[in-house]
């Protein structure tokens, strides 16, 4: 990367999509760059159903749903492309997985009611920003 590619970046042409953009897709477009530098990961809008995947990005929600009378963590993961929902069957609670937080999923991704899932993913908690 030149030392000038930052700078045609914030450019003129920048400063004007940067106007004409909601808050919500300048987000999108931020986290999708910073995910870009995670090897290995797909972005969730290219996973199709019954392969595997890893995909990583931010946490934003985390429910307790029972699934068949047996307790279901549930989380939505977005990384500025899409969401997937990982399901961690039969657990309550899982340390880490809380709303804010990056994490890196593997596993078989699935269509259920017309979104993507995961179910018990393996899972890495990625470092939060800032120190």
């Amino acid at each position: 990367m030149s030392s000038q590619e930052p700078h045609r970046r914030g450019g003129l042409r920048g400063f004007f999509r940067r106007l004409a953009t909601s808050q919500a897709e300048l987000e999108a477009d931020e986290l999708r760059q910073e995910l870009d530098r995670e090897e290995g990961a797909t972005p969730i809008a290219a996973c199709a159903g019954r392969r595997r995947f890893c995909v990583t990005g931010t946490l934003r929600t985390v429910t307790l749903r029972p699934r068949g009378g047996a307790p279901a963590l549930e989380a939505e993961l977005y990384d500025g492309s899409d969401v997937i929902d990982l399901i961690w069957l039969g657990r309550r609670r899982i340390a880490g997985i809380e709303p804010g937080r990056m994490v890196l999923a593997e596993g078989l991704v699935s269509l259920q009611d017309g979104r993507k899932v995961m179910f018990n993913p393996r899972y890495e908690l990625r470092p939060t920003g800032g120190v």
